[in-house]
């Protein structure tokens, strides 16, 4: 019998992606590790796991990459990016950005792949994170899509349920260190000094704790924070394997806690535990004082 396959998006060295391909790879799965940059896979490709080229956000790319493929059993939509600002002041361009890669382009590799997963009765995971429960100050554009990926990945799996193919939604904490934080593409000033990153814009209302606000965006506190990438990969990989039918939801890293308290308690209940453990709390006591 031919060994199970797993394709992986957002796989670059450094980041989540990667560390499912080699958690996978070590499993025994066939291993189609993908990102836009084959040459950022490197790592993956000195392992002996087949990489891709492959943009989610662009359909010739995704039906070039199906079209290299005979079966497939599971698919893992991990591919993201990060943009952190207030809800008041993000960029909307930059947040359609955001929602073409989180959203749309896991949409696209959902349809584009869902004709191999039904013939192999397989499984698609979608990557949504604990973001798409739990909202976090400066996080209003990447949990948005998150959110709407889960509300996606949910519809997705009772209709395709009927078709053989399971539905998993991936909800991940803090893992650390990953690309996803460093490759926070935020920008309202073109620097390329890390402390400018997420820089407030002038006609932002926060101006008055601009130096206690952009550690918040830049989430200089998480950084090399959480559980290894490579504990997390196991774990993940362990879920999904190890089951003739994995849970339809699966939390795995740091804080996740906190998102399934969020989900049990009233509406806005956690919200204080969120601004103490992001420092929005000292960020909302001062513009409080000069109210």
């Amino acid at each position: 019998m031919s060994r199970k396959s797993v394709l992986i998006t957002g796989c670059s060295d450094g980041g989540l992606g990667a560390a499912l391909a080699t958690a996978f790879h070590e499993a025994g799965l066939h291993v189609y590790a993908t990102a836009r940059d084959v040459s950022k896979m490197e790592k993956l490709s000195a392992l002996g796991i087949e990489t891709i080229a492959l943009d989610i956000t662009s359909s010739s790319s995704i039906a070039s990459c199906v079209s290299k493929l005979q079966s497939l059993d599971i698919l893992v939509n991990n591919a993201a990016v990060m943009l952190t600002m207030t809800a008041a002041d993000v960029s909307v361009p930059e947040a359609k950005k955001v929602f073409d890669t989180n959203l749309w382009g896991t949409v696209q590799m959902c349809q584009a792949f869902l004709p191999l997963l039904i013939k192999s009765k397989g499984m698609i995971v979608n990557h949504t994170s604990i973001a798409s429960m739990l909202p976090v100050p400066g996080g209003a554009a990447y949990a948005a899509s998150k959110s709407a990926l889960a509300m996606y990945s949910a519809i997705l799996r009772m209709e395709v349920e009927c078709l053989g193919v399971q539905v998993v939604d991936l909800k991940t904490g803090t893992v650390g260190p990953t690309n996803l934080i460093n490759n926070n593409y935020t920008r309202t000033v073109s620097s390329t000094s890390d402390s400018d990153r997420s820089i407030l814009p002038a006609s932002s209302p926060y101006q008055l704790v601009k130096d206690l606000l952009e550690p918040i965006l830049r989430q200089d506190n998480f950084k090399g924070s959480g559980m290894p990438p490579a504990e997390w990969a196991k774990l993940v990989t362990r879920d999904l394997l190890n089951s003739a039918r994995p849970p339809p939801l699966i939390f795995r890293g740091h804080y996740v806690i906190l998102a399934k308290i969020a989900s049990w308690l009233p509406f806005g209940a956690m919200d204080g535990v969120v601004k103490k453990t992001t420092k929005f709390d000292q960020v909302e006591s001062v513009l409080r004082q000069v109210a």
